[in-house]
């Protein structure tokens, strides 16, 4: 059994209720480059970030070495706090897949590139390789922010960015997390990605609970749906989680 009491009361409800795998939403998100609470991009932390990656030669080559610099200088944790803005991440130095995924957004939108995100409802098992010994604490269902970039003229989820099908797919175990991952493997949640001959992991969609659509900003689904944890759970479990490594 997945703890039910640690989720908000609306994702809990939502948890009990739903049978579908998709929500009703409008057709079509345009997406931003505007700042927002959480993508501060005007921050100076952010913006000397951004600075590091202008003059590339593509908006993709843009994106793709931003994302290098993440991998490398914020180390991945278990931080549970969806909505810590971008600049706290980058001083901190360590960040939740979440949030290293939401610091490239904003240096996609300080370079005027368009970012919006998919929510995605998906089921705690995925999670209990990472945590064998404490599955009963993981939530039934873990809402997902999945970016996804405007590049000459379509949207290209982050799972695409490096155009990297195939791989030995991603089995949620060890150090690598699904933001490092698409680095080597394309990974997606749509049923339509190909995976290589030596694993099955880079499509995702068999994971997916409720597709709850696209929203303008990772700020607007949050505030619609809430984080995965309460208020209290995030309070009591930030301490530890957001200093433990990914894979330790």
């Amino acid at each position: 059994m997945t703890s039910r009491l640690l989720m908000p009361y609306r994702s809990a409800g939502r948890a009990a209720r739903s049978d579908v795998r998709r929500v009703a939403r409008p057709p079509e998100v345009r997406g931003s480059t505007r700042a927002t609470e959480i993508l501060d991009w005007t921050d100076p932390g952010v913006t000397a970030l951004v600075n590091r990656v202008r003059g590339r030669a593509s908006a993709s080559e843009t994106l793709r070495v931003a994302h290098g610099i993440i991998a490398r200088e914020i180390r991945p944790v278990y931080s549970v706090e969806d909505r810590r803005r971008v600049s706290t991440t980058l001083r901190l130095g360590r960040g939740s897949c979440s949030q290293r995924m939401a610091v490239l957004e904003a240096v996609a939108r300080a370079v005027g590139i368009r970012t919006r995100v998919r929510g995605l409802l998906v089921d705690g098992v995925f999670w209990y390789p990472r945590f064998p010994r404490l599955k009963p604490l993981v939530p039934r269902q873990v809402l997902l922010a999945w970016p996804e970039f405007r590049l000459e003229g379509a949207w290209v989820p982050i799972g695409e960015l490096f155009g990297k099908a195939g791989g030995d797919g991603f089995t949620n175990r060890g150090g690598e997390t699904l933001f490092d991952a698409v680095a080597r493997t394309t990974v997606g949640w749509g049923g339509t990605t190909a995976c290589g001959a030596l694993g099955g992991g880079c499509d995702l969609s068999a994971q997916v609970q409720v597709d709850l659509g696209h929203f303008d900003s990772r700020d607007a689904l949050f505030t619609q749906h809430g984080q995965t944890l309460c208020f209290a759970a995030r309070t009591v479990t930030e301490p530890v989680l957001g200093r433990w490594s990914a894979g330790a």
